[in-house]
């Protein structure tokens, strides 16, 4: 039996891929401008928070159950961004978290955009707090919090499971605009009919790189793409060559993809 670690193809489609990568992060930090298309979702955020300061009404913000993981870090690189564009109309934040190790990053990343965005005395330590780590105990706090505070915007970003609901029909019960963002396929349901903005797939990923505009996280978002596409037509390609035996093809894609 043949593995693929003892396969020189599969070496060379990774090197391809990789340097694809790289060569289009190189091409950005030149300053090569590249197209990223419109995210409506996150394009909302200064709807939201220009609402909220006509409201006079807080800002929320839940990471959901998320810990120190991809999720939850790409959940707190959004949430800056907020903190820096709420910073300057002097809008209350409010952000419980459900993991300890998540709460203290928080805590730093709120910190950090407060300065960042030159209001380093609006800074609140209140405004992070933790809630608890048990499910359900967490969604009653954070519904609380939203009727108790009556928020104009709630922002859900994160790992979410069954409180997502919970949060966003709290949310619509006080007239909060809503956008919420999860890699989680079993609740994209929820918030795609409750929510008024929901970010999908790996447009939740892109996230960081459509916000910031960095050019290194752009041209690796764009690297990424191009290898997708790559994939898909040598997939499409082998699928014609496999079902079209007159081809003559069948043995070579045999030869490459078989394990």
């Amino acid at each position: 039996m043949i593995h693929a670690s003892d396969r020189w193809e599969s070496a060379i489609l990774i090197a391809l891929l990789s340097a694809i990568v790289l060569l289009t992060i190189v091409t950005a930090q030149r300053g090569r401008k590249y197209f990223v298309r419109r995210i409506p979702g996150l394009n909302a955020i200064d709807e939201a928070v220009g609402r909220a300061t006509e409201m006079g009404r807080p800002i929320l913000m839940v990471p959901g159950l998320s810990g120190l993981g991809v999720v939850g870090l790409q959940a707190l690189t959004i949430f800056s961004y907020i903190i820096k564009t709420a910073a300057q109309f002097g809008n209350r934040l409010i952000m419980p978290t459900a993991d300890s190790a998540l709460y203290t990053v928080a805590e730093e990343v709120v910190r950090d955009s407060y300065t960042a965005a030159g209001k380093p005395e609006d800074y609140d330590p209140n405004s992070v707090y933790f809630l608890s780590d048990r499910q359900f105990a967490f969604a009653s706090g954070v519904a609380g919090t939203i009727f108790r505070e009556k928020v104009a915007a709630s922002f859900l970003f994160g790992d979410f499971f069954a409180e997502s609901l919970i949060f966003a029909e709290a949310g619509q019960q006080v007239g909060a605009i809503q956008v919420a963002g999860t890699v989680s396929t079993t609740q994209l349901p929820f918030f795609i009919a409750s929510c008024d903005y929901t970010i999908i797939g790996d447009e939740y990923y892109a996230a960081s790189a459509y916000i910031s505009r960095e050019p290194t996280l752009l041209g690796s978002l764009v690297g990424q793409d191009y290898c997708k596409i790559i994939i898909l037509l040598v997939v499409l390609i082998g699928t014609i060559a496999m079902s079209i035996p007159a081809l003559g093809a069948k043995w070579f894609f045999i030869q490459w993809f078989t394990l």
